[in-house]
């Protein structure tokens, strides 16, 4: 599904409390989790020995690290909403609440849910809250909920 084309960043007002879109499902693959691991220095082993997480992990299976399904938010909220002008730069600015209710197993697909919570206009900028659902295909627990704080700036 194409983007939700957007105007510029005062146009979201129109859009507080409502959801944006849901996305593709994105398949999370082991290399990925692997691939994450080297480049945050976690290597524990719940996520990349195959082997030991099949005989002694609850999931019976290796598993994405949560921040790695937290850090596809960015790639989420591309996909779901584009602003087409009016922004000069756009800027994580961080993030309110996050949770990891159900784990994301290896070679599962999820997929976001994204929502407005909220608009505050700055003087040299817009702030949006995003409300990220992310949902796994085998889990009917979300897999994160996070508020996303963006800054659109002029």
């Amino acid at each position: 599904m194409p983007p939700l084309a957007v105007k510029n960043p005062q146009s979201l007002k129109e859009l507080v409390g409502k959801e944006l879109g849901v996305t593709e499902w994105f398949r999370v693959t082991q290399e990925r989790i692997e691939q994450f691991a080297e480049a945050t220095e976690d290597r524990q082993w719940i996520h990349v020995d195959r082997a030991r997480a099949s005989s002694e992990s609850p999931y019976r299976a290796t598993i994405a690290h949560g921040f790695l399904t937290l850090s596809l938010i960015s790639h989420f909220l591309k996909e779901v909403i584009q602003l087409q002008g009016g922004v000069r730069l756009a800027v994580n600015y961080g993030l309110n609440r996050v949770r990891f209710p159900a784990a994301v197993r290896a070679g599962s697909r999820i997929r976001a849910r994204v929502a407005l919570l909220a608009l505050k206009e700055l003087s040299d900028s817009v702030e949006a809250i995003y409300m990220v659902t992310i949902e796994s295909e085998q889990s009917d627990k979300p897999s994160c909920v996070a508020e996303c704080i963006v800054r659109y700036y002029f």
